[in-house]
């Protein structure tokens, strides 16, 4: 169904932000982060469901195969100014991760825990595993 509906969702995620808590949107997660930062969703003609969808990473131009199970997409042209278009559907361009520039927020639309399944997009978790590790540190020195 819509994103949109699930408002509880949303708004828990805004206050998320607002807190600093590292978060990482998956699927419906990459949608309600879209949605707490202000941008819009869009239903997709088709939706991407399956093992073989081609994503590439925009930061480096590699292309990871993932697997997707999704109808709505994050409005790409919506985006405010502090997100940031991370990954791209090779299919259709539709927008497949986002990332904050001034929280520490990221999410990817497709299903990188997929098992069985295609284990090319391990590597969107980096960047995340890192701000953990940092609030793990600055709660440690507190």
């Amino acid at each position: 169904g819509d994103p949109a509906a699930c408002d509880y969702a949303i708004q828990a995620t805004r206050e998320l932000l607002e807190a600093e808590v590292p978060l990482y949107g998956i699927c419906l997660g990459h949608q309600i982060l879209g949605l707490a930062c202000g941008a819009r969703t869009l239903k997709m003609k088709f939706g991407h469901h399956g093992a073989n969808h081609p994503v590439q990473d925009l930061s480096s131009g590699k292309v990871m195969i993932s697997s997707q199970n999704h109808g709505f997409a994050v409005d790409e042209a919506s985006l405010p100014a502090n997100v940031l278009a991370t990954h791209k559907s090779l299919f259709d361009g539709s927008l497949q991760g986002i990332r904050l520039t001034d929280k520490p927020a990221y999410s990817f639309q497709g299903h990188p825990e997929a098992s069985p399944g295609p284990h090319d997009v391990a590597p969107v978790f980096a960047p995340f595993i890192e701000e953990m590790r940092l609030a793990k540190e600055q709660r440690v020195h507190r």
